[in-house]
């Protein structure tokens, strides 16, 4: 596949990135961590300043013109989300603080109108924390029970099981689309139609998915799919749910406050339509117009390119990696993210990283926010090396040489 496209100019790119010249502990940043947070590339950066030093200013509520071009910026950024993922409307993509919150979103709205006493909410065993614990909040206020699609030692999930687990009780599916452990691209168009068959709705975490793979919300058929800026080479504090506009339309409001009303008295408010209803108070302007410019970048480099680019990333580092005696990867399934989490047999996860941490490389050590994964594979924690578009074969290979010496100290 990749010998069909243009390859990314990584030497150019990484010119954007100003970590990326810096020095830690003596050495070059090499930054293996973009699955916790993507670097922002200085046209994010920049464009963000200039938002903060020349236009700032309130949106949705001004007559003067600066207030209307801020507005105007704000609104664009909505709608290069809306085509990033395929969406019919601007009115289906509603900002959040990310993804965490758009799934608190979705559970206290949906759910609530949804879930009842006896009822089922049906889970994949691959799940972050922020896909599980609103779910089980929801759960233990109503009643409900929390199922779990199963997966293999590879890290693949066993949709067979999907036929027993769902039930006339089973109210939604939640599933993510890129394990943020195992790298695991879940098939959730299947999950999807097999689920929709059964008139069940489905919320497709894809905050790992989209900084990687080229996702349209009306081809997959979800329901709900959240994801958050910071993964996306924008900033943090904004994130976004999209939503069919029909169930928008049905959910009742979160958090109340100006923006989101259309007339208040002391007898009554009304409403305004979705998005603005789940939008109450001062939004993140600012992130907002920066993640608009971030899926602009990616769009220019070509999220085809930097697939290609990453698989590559990906099997070298797997082979690399795997050549160390001692060393095991964790979640091996066919389709994979540039994600790679591996234990060392006699080195805790934790030293590890502080070890890698000595020699420049950043990589991320513990339980990733994602406990029952652990306790699937039987560890407590693990490393992962997560590579982007800006990453280098020398970089890999820096990552091997680091964790082989900590081998030997280790001995």
């Amino acid at each position: 596949m990749s010998t069909l496209l243009q390859p990314l100019d990584v030497v150019a790119i990484r010119q954007d990135f100003p970590l990326l010249s810096s020095v830690l502990h003596g050495k070059p940043v090499i930054y293996l961590d973009s699955a916790v947070s993507g670097q922002m590339p200085l046209p994010v950066i920049e464009r963000m300043s200039h938002y903060e030093r020349f236009e700032h200013t309130n949106v949705h509520r001004g007559v003067s013109t600066l207030s209307q071009e801020a507005t105007d910026h704000y609104e664009a950024a909505r709608e290069k989300v809306r085509k990033f993922l395929g969406a019919k409307s601007s009115k289906e993509i509603v900002w959040t603080r990310g993804t965490t919150e758009a799934i608190n979103l979705v559970a206290q709205t949906f759910g609530r109108m949804h879930v009842q006493a006896g009822d089922e909410i049906l889970l994949s065993a691959m799940e972050h924390h922020a896909n599980i614990v609103p779910w089980q909040m929801l759960a233990q206020e109503k009643g409900a029970t929390i199922k779990v699609i199963p997966m293999t030692d590879d890290g693949e999930l066993i949709l067979d099981a999907l036929d027993e687990l769902v039930t006339s009780r089973t109210k939604l599916v939640g599933v993510v689309h890129v394990s943020n452990v195992l790298g695991t691209v879940n098939p959730v168009k299947e999950i999807i139609a097999r689920a929709h068959a059964k008139g069940i709705p489905v919320l497709v975490d894809g905050a790992q998915s989209v900084p990687h793979l080229a996702v349209d919300v009306q081809d997959l058929d979800a329901d709900f799919f959240v994801f958050s800026g910071h993964k996306l080479s924008g900033p943090t504090g904004i994130g976004v749910l999209y939503g069919k506009l029909a169930h928008l339309e049905a959910m009742p409001p979160w958090h109340g406050g100006g923006s989101m009303i259309r007339n208040v008295t002391w007898e009554k408010t009304t409403y305004m339509g979705a998005p603005a209803k789940f939008e109450a108070g001062t939004p993140p302007i600012a992130a907002a117009i920066g993640l608009g410019v971030a899926i602009d970048y990616l769009n220019a480099l070509g999220l085809d390119r930097i697939a290609a680019y990453e698989h590559e990333l990906l099997v070298y580092a797997t082979e690399q990696l795997s050549a160390l005696p001692g060393l095991r990867i964790l979640g091996t399934a066919r389709e994979k993210a540039s994600v790679i989490s591996f234990v060392v047999e006699g080195i805790h996860p934790h030293d590890l990283g502080s070890l890698l941490d000595g020699e420049g490389v950043v990589v991320r050590a513990g339980h990733h926010c994602a406990q029952p994964v652990m306790t699937h594979f039987n560890v407590p924690a693990t490393t992962r090396a997560s590579f982007a578009y800006f990453n280098t074969r020398d970089e890999v290979d820096a990552l091997v040489s680091g964790v082989a010496r900590a081998m030997e100290l280790f001995k």
